[in-house]
């Protein structure tokens, strides 16, 4: 794994105590970080994303060492989650400590914490001593970047340092599950699945419910590319290309095969069947996609309905979700 110069993260620590944003690679995709203490550096990263001032933020720890300063209780399955997946791709929903901002929790007594494992990261976050705000480096919606480039596509000159990790290891964002009222939901699948926490904690409930705080992603449409994305059965694919070319159109598949046969005017991915693969790749490909010449829509193969397949289909429904809206 990538580490840092040490002068790189000496500079990224100094523009984040003058307020600037810098952009850090986690296990998972690039995060926006900002001093999560700093209300002005906060704004500017909602500024930058064009994120809605509800919609709350991830504060990043290099550790539990901190959580005191961000959480009012800690419940034994937080601290039985904590202790199993963190540092990891994990974020856990807790009761806000009283000094934790407004604009951090979209106005909740509830804050998001999670402490990621990639080397970079934790340079960062040691060196920094406190919590960032890391939110997916992208204009809000939009496809999470999972490599240094893709930031600097998304936000140019906003970012005042790009600290370059590599490729993202994962490439969806976190897991996130709310521990509240003697309730573990989970909120956001990711790569820590389902059975993954039951086999912690036991009982988990999946899905928000009414009242239940709301969390990154939880919107019905996001993680969208700019071209219309629709998802097609595997058995329909060739069909639904066939169709939508009738007027000569340029199209675009991901799809976890190679076509059956020869389509004229279509950019295809063969993206496979292996779901840590799929998921590592994911937007990276839609990226690609994305930038084909002419390209009227992309086309997703549905990934099969399985809890090894849940993040993957999450972003992929809220990316189709995005096209109708």
């Amino acid at each position: 794994m990538v580490r840092a110069q040490q002068s790189q993260i000496e500079a990224a620590v100094e523009a984040l105590r003058a307020g600037d944003l810098v952009a850090f690679p986690t296990e998972t995709v690039y995060g926006l970080g900002a001093n999560a203490a700093d209300a002005m550096a906060v704004g500017k990263v909602f500024a930058a994303k064009g994120r809605p001032a509800e919609h709350p933020l991830i504060v990043h720890l290099d550790s539990a060492r901190y959580l005191h300063r961000w959480v009012r209780e800690m419940p034994a399955a937080a601290e039985a989650l904590a202790a199993r997946f963190w540092p990891g791709p994990l974020t856990l929903v807790l009761p806000k400590a009283k000094e934790v901002l407004g604009l951090v929790t979209g106005g909740q007594d509830t804050v998001a914490i999670r402490v990621p494992a990639h080397r970079v990261a934790q340079q960062l976050l040691t060196a920094f001593g406190g919590g960032l705000v890391a939110p997916s480096a992208n204009r809000y919606g939009r496809l999470s970047p999972t490599r240094p480039e893709h930031v600097r596509e998304e936000l140019g000159d906003a970012v005042r340092i790009v600290l370059d990790g590599g490729e993202c290891k994962l490439g969806v964002e976190s897991t996130i599950v709310a521990c509240l009222d003697g309730q573990v939901r989970l909120l956001r699948p990711g790569t820590v699945t389902l059975g993954q926490l039951r086999a912690v904690v036991g009982d988990v409930q999946s899905g928000a419910e009414e009242g239940a705080p709301r969390v990154p992603g939880s919107t019905i449409s996001h993680y969208a590319p700019r071209t219309p994305l629709e998802i097609v059965p595997a058995e329909a694919l060739e069909t639904r290309v066939e169709s939508l070319s009738v007027d000569g159109a340029r199209l675009a598949v991901l799809a976890m095969r190679q076509p059956l046969t020869i389509l004229g005017r279509v950019s295809w991915i063969n993206a496979g069947r292996k779901p840590d693969a799929y998921a590592h790749d994911l937007y990276a490909n839609l990226r690609t996609l994305d930038k084909v010449a002419g390209c009227t829509r992309i086309l997703v193969q549905a990934v099969p309905a399985t809890e090894a397949w849940d993040a993957v289909r999450d972003r992929l429904q809220k990316a189709a979700a995005a096209a109708v809206v």
